[in-house]
């Protein structure tokens, strides 16, 4: 075990095992939920169920091994949301194509990854506009989630209203809502995994949904999404800012999280070139993106679960081990998983948007100037109204450039902010 330095991290393996073990529990989820998203916007959910057990496996082993931290992996939430809901049925983009965007993105990422361009990035976009990405990414995989339970619906006159909560379904969806976010209150270990599976089992009850007639079964086949990816669609000037947008998303999301975890650690706190650990823990996240999309998922990144290990006293890549040898039985519930009512899964993707809502909670807004908060605004607004995370990044920092160039506030413009606005300006020129 000299290879993860157990004892200069003051830990040992039965410590590693139980905060390998947490985290496993808590991001479970992950492998049903993934599956429910992307097979609506067209893959075969057998398959997808597959690919995110390995991915998740393979990555997480992987950072474990690269990077010795307690970082685990999987299909990044929001991020999937935004593959299915908004370029696969929003912009009618071919899954195919949509898993090319991934993987230029994720190649983007690797060869960024190993330069200093994430301190760059940091410094360059402002702190309360990243804030505001993260809420605004959560409003609209919220927003997708209540849309999907049916507790909001389509309206000619008033575009959506309330859903008929006397359906049957719309009352399992409020109970797994509920649970959810009573569970996750009071820090119950596997809160989303315990919420799913008590929810299931009231509407197998009531024969809501069907029971499932078996449990296990030996892994599906990826062979209907593995090597699927059309790259060459991809490369379209109109689809760049989509790839730009999965690029900075999973860079935001995985420096968050590394930032959220390493605070609890100890871990990842001299923020410049130097910090090893950081920089290979990106790397991973970079490479694993690519990997994914080419085995059929979408973007892979760090999850913030991980903390839960940390918690547990996890320090080094051998807890992610642990949780990587855990998720090896994902791969054999797949009947389990297909027999989970819908309903049981999109409330947490509410509970989730709400967590990274109150993102948004970090921004004074009474000490801020107008260009921050019209920005903050409609990056929040516009992700859920139109249906996409890049109409949303890109309305919000047009806005920020436009009221600081009429301040004549130079100042607080670079060339980070001004490269993200012209592209930005490029999303609404190629959509007009």
């Amino acid at each position: 075990m000299n290879l993860f330095k157990l004892k200069e991290h003051n830990t040992n393996v039965k410590t590693e095992f139980t905060a390998g073990f947490t985290t496993f529990l808590t991001m479970m989820y992950i492998v049903p939920v993934n599956g429910f998203i992307l097979a609506d916007a067209g893959l075969p959910m057998d398959a997808v169920v597959t690919a995110t057990a390995l991915i998740t496996i393979l990555a997480t082993i992987f950072s474990g091994l690269w990077a010795n931290t307690p970082i685990a992996m999987s299909v990044g939430m929001g991020l999937n949301a935004y593959f299915s809901y908004g370029l696969v049925l929003g912009m009618n983009i071919p899954w195919q194509t949509a898993l090319g965007i991934v993987f230029l993105s994720g190649v983007l990422f690797v060869l960024l990854s190993f330069t200093n361009f994430r301190v760059w990035i940091m410094t360059s976009i402002p702190m309360n506009l990243r804030r505001a990405i993260s809420a605004g990414i959560g409003t609209f995989i919220a927003f997708i989630g209540l849309k999907q339970m049916g507790m909001i619906v389509p309206d000619k006159v008033t575009y959506v209203k309330l859903g008929d909560f006397s359906e049957p379904n719309v009352l399992i969806g409020a109970l797994g809502l509920v649970l959810a976010f009573i569970f996750y209150a009071y820090k119950l270990k596997g809160a989303f995994i315990f919420s799913i599976g008590i929810t299931s089992i009231v509407a197998w009850f009531l024969e809501v949904n069907p029971m499932p007639t078996s449990f296990l079964s030996a892994p599906a086949s990826i062979s209907p999404i593995f090597m699927q990816l059309d790259v060459v669609s991809a490369l379209s000037l109109s689809l760049l800012p989509v790839i730009i947008t999965f690029l900075i998303t999973d860079m935001f999301d995985t420096l968050g999280t590394l930032t959220g975890i390493g605070a609890r650690a100890n871990m990842f706190q001299s923020g410049n070139k130097d910090d090893k650990s950081l920089q290979k823990t990106l790397e991973a996240d970079a490479i694993s993106t690519a990997a994914g999309s080419m085995i059929g998922v979408s973007t892979t990144t760090a999850f913030v679960e991980s903390s839960t290990g940390v918690e547990e006293g996890g320090r080094t890549g051998l807890t992610a081990i642990f949780t990587a040898m855990f998720f090896v039985t994902t791969l054999f519930m797949l009947p389990l998983f297909k027999s989970i009512p819908s309903n049981a899964i999109y409330p947490v993707l509410v509970v989730v948007g709400v967590l990274m809502f109150t993102e948004l909670g970090k921004i004074n807004f009474e000490q801020v100037d107008l260009a921050t908060s019209a920005g903050a605004f409609f990056i929040v607004i516009l992700m859920p109204l139109t249906f996409s995370i890049t109409n949303g990044i890109a309305a919000g920092f047009l806005a920020y450039t436009i009221i600081k160039l009429t301040k004549r506030e130079f100042s607080d413009l670079n060339i980070g902010i001004l490269t993200i606005t012209l592209i930005s300006l490029l999303v609404f020129i190629l959509q007009g």
